[in-house]
């Protein structure tokens, strides 16, 4: 990426770590959370799915703000990671927490529905062997889904990529801290001249969003053909 100015290439960067954390860290959760509403039945399941699905329907900028007054230094729960030496707020790792709570529902979105498209009777049938059920998710279900794990991580890591308002919200604009490529265009939008920083940083955004959703669709072929057996 010579074609980047440093400062385009540190947004750039920045962006990538950020959504790296923020794809790897919630995806066990991610496939816990598909996993219980695809296959499970219990009280306040839906109250569950329409909270894992929150992030999609609310302005960012209120999720952001929730994320503010949950995580900041005077949260509830900022205030007791504070105590341990840990602040996320105005922070690149409160940048990727944004993003993967803003990720978060596409993530498991994907991986429930490749769930949902494995025959029970699989699982089912393992069981009676006498599999445990962690032992019929491990050597059966996972292996089945495990494109559709990929495509989820992808289109969470895309959309991360490009988060912003819940980001800005909760992590503002810093340089070098949480100034991501979305930030950065904002940024360089409000400056004279700085309009072909922005343009750069819009193709960089484009390639990686479309990427993104080419191979997840992909995988999401890949995956239907192989619980169908072709």
């Amino acid at each position: 990426m010579g074609w980047l100015e440093p400062q385009e290439w540190e947004a750039v960067a920045l962006s990538l770590r950020v959504s790296f954390w923020a794809t790897l860290a919630p995806l066990p959760l991610g496939i816990l959370v598909a996993h219980a509403l695809a296959r499970w039945s219990f009280p306040g399941k839906q109250v569950l799915n329409g909270l894992v699905h929150l992030p999609l329907i609310l302005p960012p900028v209120v999720t952001g703000y929730l994320l503010l007054l949950t995580f900041g230094t005077r949260g509830p729960v900022g205030g007791l990671l504070q105590d341990f030496g840990i602040v996320l707020a105005f922070r690149w790792t409160g940048a990727a927490l944004a993003a993967g709570v803003m990720g978060f529902p596409l993530m498991v979105r994907a991986i429930r529905l490749s769930i949902e498209a494995v025959d029970p009777k699989l699982e089912q049938a393992a069981a009676t062997l006498g599999a445990s059920r962690v032992w019929v998710f491990t050597t059966v279900t996972l292996p089945l889904i495990l494109p559709g794990i990929i495509a989820g991580s992808i289109l969470g890591f895309a959309k991360a990529m490009g988060e912003f308002g819940a980001t800005i919200t909760f992590v503002s604009n810093i340089p070098g801290e949480t100034r991501t490529v979305p930030s950065a265009i904002y940024a360089f939008l409000q400056v004279p001249g700085g309009e072909g920083s922005a343009m750069r940083l819009v193709i960089v955004s484009v390639v990686v969003a479309m990427g993104a959703l080419l191979i997840s669709e992909w995988l999401a072929r890949r995956a239907a053909n192989r619980v169908a057996g072709t």
